[in-house]
């Protein structure tokens, strides 16, 4: 297995592109600005893409989802409490999203890639998973087998209502966490569909229960591993 990391220009979401041995890959959130690096190398390398996953519904991580899924041909797949923020990116995200689209940093940092708000296209074959929550609210485990990758979609809430860990089983293992978890901090929980509660039993409940050995790959920033976050976090310490 090979991970691969375009940068969005806007925001600085991490897409990741994953990808098998048979060249099959699958791509993570994939930020405004990132298609034209993630086609390229798709093309120079030879890949076929099986599917775009992201690990929330919110704007700056599936913004170029439906190019790159009408561009492959493939479906874009999120967890189904997510799924009705492609409707209504900004409307989702309350008085900041409204701020946003109106004249605040997002607008500004897509005017920089030639996009504006009145350009967001939701994808076209969604594919949601995690419709049935457990007791606790946390949906049951979903395998998704994509090629020739196996990955694990585990639900973790609290950043938004639909947040998912994809772990990968692999050597090291790998967790990309979108906004529930970055080096030395977490997402944000106070935006609407957050809950910081919630996000507090993900961190004790999810998160801290994976094998410290993890590559944690988030959402934004850099990488780390998860035994360094159990003992530099000031969110998982204790």
């Amino acid at each position: 297995m090979e991970l691969f990391t375009v940068v969005a220009p806007v925001f600085g979401t991490n897409c990741y592109v994953i990808v098998a041995d048979d060249s099959t890959c699958v791509i993570v959130d994939p930020g405004a600005g990132v298609a034209p690096g993630v086609r390229r190398l798709v093309a120079e390398r030879g890949l076929t893409p099986e599917a775009v996953l992201v690990t929330h519904g919110h704007v700056d991580h599936t913004w170029d989802a439906a190019e790159l899924t009408s561009a492959f041909s493939v479906p874009f797949v999120l967890h189904a409490a997510d799924a009705y923020r492609l409707a209504d990116p900004f409307g989702t995200l309350g008085q900041v999203g409204a701020s946003l689209a109106e004249n605040g940093p997002l607008v500004r940092a897509l005017a920089d890639i030639g996009a504006g708000p009145d350009s967001y296209r939701a994808p076209d074959r969604v594919e949601p998973f995690g419709r049935e929550p457990s007791p606790d609210g946390r949906t049951a485990d979903v395998v998704l087998e994509l090629g020739d990758l196996r990955l694990v979609a585990r639900h973790a809430p609290g950043h938004t209502e639909g947040s998912t860990l994809y772990l990968l089983d692999s050597e090291p293992a790998v967790a990309l966490t979108g906004d529930v978890l970055f080096a030395g901090s977490i997402g944000r929980s106070d935006l609407p569909g957050g809950d910081a509660a919630v996000m507090s039993d993900t961190l004790r409940d999810v998160v801290r229960r994976l094998d410290p050995q993890t590559l944690v790959l988030p959402g934004h920033g850099p990488s780390s591993q998860l035994g360094v976050e159990l003992l530099d976090n000031p969110y998982l310490r204790g």
